[in-house]
């Protein structure tokens, strides 16, 4: 199996291409590739697939030529990766199989097609604007921790730590709790605090995450979006600029109340071919 390797401020994925749908990708193959003593390790699986070739996508394939098959590190699926979104673009560009468009580049998802720009040396990707649902919970150890419950292709609770909660000494070794009934597939658990100004943004904050079917990762472009959708609504805002720091760098986030992009490096770091029987025997 050939495979690239890629990352976006650290959350890093195996790309795997097969434009016709070819492979017999599983679960426990995804999670096997991920494996980072006994595979390549990475926090998700990007199967590069043509929209038209995927039952999943092929709703899409009149607005889209290619769809992000995303798996997350073990073995479950998901609907939707900002970051995985910026470094499948990427891909495409640099093998040739894309090419930049007016008004981004489309790519299709499990949550519907999104659109990818390249700017300046980084990819940009309109998400869709975030939908803030309501209030939740979280715990973690003995804390309970006030959440909002924000709605970005895939599910997120952010959670604004009090003054009295250092970031840097939340344990994310194990998964926070959560309601089940509010969230029924999981949840993306996101755990902020403020930061000083920075230039060119309206906001800017610290964020950590707890990513469900991958545990702590270095950063989640979707979660940095639903982030920043609560920080400017704190702030009494419905749009701006808002730089987010994961522990992978920083992300910008831009909210116009219509779209959300989520602009940040993207790299490709590794190519090969793995033996399939070897990983998975």
């Amino acid at each position: 199996m050939r495979f690239t390797k890629g990352h976006g401020t650290g959350n890093d994925f195996v790309l795997l291409p097969d434009p016709d749908g070819q492979l017999d990708l599983t679960p426990s193959t995804v999670a096997a590739l991920c494996d980072r003593r006994r595979g390549i390790g990475a926090d998700g699986v990007l199967r590069v697939v043509r929209a038209a070739k995927h039952p999943d996508a092929v709703g899409y394939a009149g607005t889209a030529e290619w769809f992000m098959d995303y798996w997350n590190a073990d073995g479950s699926l998901a609907e939707m990766c900002g970051n995985g979104t910026r470094v499948f673009t990427h891909y495409l560009l640099v093998n040739g199989l894309a090419e930049p468009v007016d008004g981004g580049l489309p790519i299709a998802t499990r949550s519907g097609v999104v659109r990818a720009e390249v700017t300046a040396g980084e990819i940009s990707v309109d998400l869709g604007a975030p939908r803030i649902t309501g209030g939740a919970v979280a715990t973690l150890g003995g804390l309970t921790l006030a959440g909002t419950a924000v709605d970005c292709g895939n599910p997120h609770l952010v959670c604004v730590l009090p003054a009295s909660i250092e970031l840097a000494g939340l344990d994310l070794t194990r998964a926070p709790g959560f309601d089940p009934a509010a969230f029924p597939t999981g949840v993306n658990v996101e755990f902020v605090t403020s930061a000083e100004p920075v230039d060119g943004a309206d906001a800017h904050v610290r964020m950590r995450v707890y990513e469900r079917g991958s545990a702590e990762t270095l950063s989640c472009g979707s979660g940095a979006c639903a982030v920043a959708a609560v920080a400017l609504r704190d702030a009494g805002r419905t749009a701006g600029v808002v730089a987010v720091d994961v522990p992978g760098g920083r992300l910008t986030v831009t909210l116009d109340g219509e779209s959300c992009w989520l602009a940040g490096p993207a790299v490709l770091v590794a190519h090969g071919e793995i033996d399939l029987p070897v990983l998975t025997g």
